[in-house]
């Protein structure tokens, strides 16, 4: 075993076995790269990464090739998920450079961790197109031997470049729609109008986008807007990217990485926590938006994945499912997918009855020569992945059957399914729990409380804030950290730990009323300020004034697969600042946009959740506060109305004797024990309190307007 063997994280202890002396990120790789004068090979990856698996069996697991690296390099493994800041930096340098980026990331550093060369996944040998590795130590042997000087100058005009890229002075925002027209002018140019999302294969969700096509078409009226969001969360759910073979109560469900075709058929199999809960999110928003139960339905699909398969016993989220599992009969072969394929002879063993075979078949467009045309590896021959291919209402007139009927059938199938897949060998957990990703599903499992009314949704969301504030939270130290696993908490949290995690517990007040949860926001938000703040040009750096892991601290201006911290700071200070009133937020939070000018001036589309922020900052905003017990009907009924309504302008509140001292209350509202009333605020204007749902609805639907 090597030096991983000591680690926690699961990514690096996949590698502890191989004949390659890894380092784990830290110092003392560094110290001896320097003293012996070599040059570093970091590799970067994490535990569900299909091509991560096929890079160590092909090259880490490889004797000669271990021996290489072990002989000429000082070699460093690092999990992106652990330190996105490390992974952030050098894939900069590597899209900078290659113009591509990915996973497992391969880069060579000096001592003084500079990149000099990199790339991606490299076969052993020449193929694909690609060089081999081995043949790419060997030339970089010779070139460190022979003209070191060159790969040290490359590597510092590198840092130099983006060190003052980051530190870009703030720029005037452009004009208040103008940002937005040019997101959707390019959603619009590349979306998909066939199969919905935007741009080719390989596709992926990206719910930052759909959440600023609900945000923009709330604020236009734009109806193509609205139409490109829900079309694509449809197709996508009705894909293979989609896990069909859900039962509630048990497990199931939820929803792949991304589709490697432009139809969302055949996906990248490792289902990722954050993926998840900013999908379960989306599908809300959808449902408000359209009153289509579908959507509800798809919520309802991811929770029940989250909670049943993903969730500690202690109440946190574990991180991710591996893509890879070890096929039936076989503890030596793993092959991607293989928990989730079937041939069509296995689906008929399964179901039995010929009529319930043959009705499953038609629905989910099952082949006995197998469904999945868009292989690009040619692994999945005579398989077939789950694919709604007609709806219920189809096959019911091709059966001859009543939905509700075929409904029933389709049910029974997928229990037999579910209950004959949970006996097959099952992916690998990753189950470090992350503060970031939790503060993502803290959040959406808040807003499924609010718009479903299900109480284990807001139970959940409850014991997992209680998770992180009681193993995550140092406060007397004033830190978050960022990983959990195994009994052990560590890792200096990241920008995006304090701002996702703040956001969970804005949306988790707003679900429970329960004032620790917003007290606990402020002061984490405050902590946020003194360790990630530029002071000088504004925006919030990825790592703290502290922490010297990294040569460099970025500040990220992209919301990808993950919103950006800055994006999801902008708008919590902008949200603090309308529950307390006080203004120092909402300045912070306008300095935090305005960081972001440049980027969203010339490239808006990269920026979509900081233009929801932009438009919180800029449209008319409205404010309801409610008054009376909690659990009184006449209450029920007043969040109803309110949590039924997508309304991206408005925060709720619940006026108590334990926050009146930091919210900013009129003089109508009382506290106490009154009758249940609702005081609805626009802008600066309050009106007097309303005790009717109905008066309230439109009163908030005038808002809307």
């Amino acid at each position: 075993m090597n030096r991983l063997g000591l680690e926690k994280s699961p990514y690096l202890l996949q590698h502890a076995l191989n004949p390659v002396d890894w380092f784990a990120w830290g110092d003392e790789a560094f110290e001896k790269a320097k003293h012996e004068n070599r040059p570093l090979f970091l590799s970067v990856g994490y535990s569900t990464c299909h091509w991560c698996h096929v890079m160590e069996r092909e090259s880490f697991e490889n004797r000669e090739i271990a021996e290489l690296l072990n002989r000429n390099f000082v070699s460093v493994k690092v999990d992106r998920e652990e330190l996105p800041d490390v992974d952030r930096l050098y894939m900069n340098y590597l899209q900078s450079s290659t113009g591509n980026g990915g996973w497992p990331m391969s880069v060579w550093l000096t001592p003084e961790r500079k990149p000099f060369y990199g790339g991606s996944y490299f076969p052993p040998e020449e193929r694909y197109g690609l060089p081999g590795f081995k043949t790419i130590l060997l030339s970089i042997v010779r070139f460190w031997k022979s003209d070191k000087k060159t790969l040290i100058d490359r590597s510092c005009s590198f840092f130099s470049s983006l060190d003052q890229f980051s530190r870009t002075n703030p720029t005037a925002l452009p004009g208040e729609d103008e940002a937005q027209n040019k997101c959707f002018e390019w959603l619009e140019t590349n979306y998909d109008a066939q199969f919905g999302g935007f741009g080719g294969a390989p596709k992926f969700p990206r719910p930052v986008l759909l959440q600023f096509l609900f945000n923009y078409a709330h604020y236009t009226e734009n109806k193509k807007a609205l139409r490109m969001a829900l079309n694509t969360l449809k197709t996508m759910a009705k894909g293979g990217i989609h896990d069909h073979i859900g039962v509630a109560g048990q497990g199931g469900g939820g929803f792949a990485r991304y589709s490697t075709d432009a139809r969302w058929h055949v996906p990248h199999f490792e289902k990722m926590l954050y993926d998840n809960a900013q999908l379960a999110v989306s599908y809300l928003e959808a449902f408000q938006c359209s009153g289509n139960a579908f959507y509800k339905s798809v919520a309802q699909d991811i929770f029940n994945y989250v909670l049943c398969d993903i969730t500690s016993p202690d109440g946190g989220f574990y991180s991710a499912e591996d893509a890879d599992s070890f096929e039936d009969g076989s503890d030596t072969i793993k092959k991607e997918g293989a928990f989730y394929l079937w041939s069509a002879e296995e689906v008929r063993k399964i179901l039995g009855d010929e009529t319930l075979t043959a009705i499953f078949s038609f629905t989910y467009g099952i082949r006995v020569e197998g469904n999945a045309m868009h292989d690009p590896h040619g692994e999945l021959v005579g398989k077939n992945i789950l694919m709604h291919q007609a709806t219920v209402e189809e096959t019911a007139d091709t059966f001859g059957k009543s939905t509700e009927e075929i409904n029933a059938l389709l049910d029974d199938a997928r229990t037999k399914l579910y209950r004959a897949r949970a006996k097959k060998p099952r992916p690998f957990l990753d189950d470090k729990i992350l503060t970031a990703w939790n503060g993502l599903m803290i959040s959406a499992l808040a807003k499924g409380y609010r718009v479903l009314r299900h109480e284990p949704y807001l139970a959940a969301a409850r014991k997992a804030a209680g998770f992180i504030l009681d193993n995550l939270y140092d406060r007397k130290k004033g830190r978050l950290l960022r990983r959990y696993r195994d009994g052990n908490a560590a890792i200096a949290g990241k920008a995006e730990d304090y701002a996702f995690f703040v956001q969970g517990l804005i949306d988790l007040y707003e679900a429970s009323f329960e004032p620790q949860f917003l007290l606990t926001a402020l002061e984490v938000a405050e902590l946020q300020d003194i360790l990630f703040y530029d002071t000088t040009h504004g925006g919030y750096f990825s790592t703290a004034v502290d922490d010297n892991s990294v040569p460099l601290r970025l500040k990220e201006d992209y919301d990808g697969a993950e919103p950006s911290a800055n994006s999801i700071t902008a708008l919590n200070l902008l949200r603090l600042s309308e529950i307390t009133g006080d203004e120092k937020f909402s300045i912070r939070g306008e300095e935090t946009i305005k960081s972001c000018g440049t980027m969203l001036a010339e490239n808006s589309h990269a920026l979509p959740q900081m233009l929801v922020a932009l438009n919180f900052a800029r449209k008319r905003k409205s404010r309801v506060i409610l008054s009376g017990e909690l659990l009184a009907p006449e209450m029920a009924q007043l969040r109803a109305v309110i949590d039924e309504r997508y309304l991206p302008g408005n925060v709720i509140m619940h006026a108590s004797n334990e926050l009146i001292a930091i919210q900013r209350f009129p003089e109508s509202v009382q506290t106490g024990a009154v009758k249940p009333q609702a005081s609805l605020c626009i802008d600066r204007t309050c009106f007097l309190p309303i005790h009717d749902p109905e008066i309230l609805a439109e009163a908030l639907d005038k808002v809307m307007q």
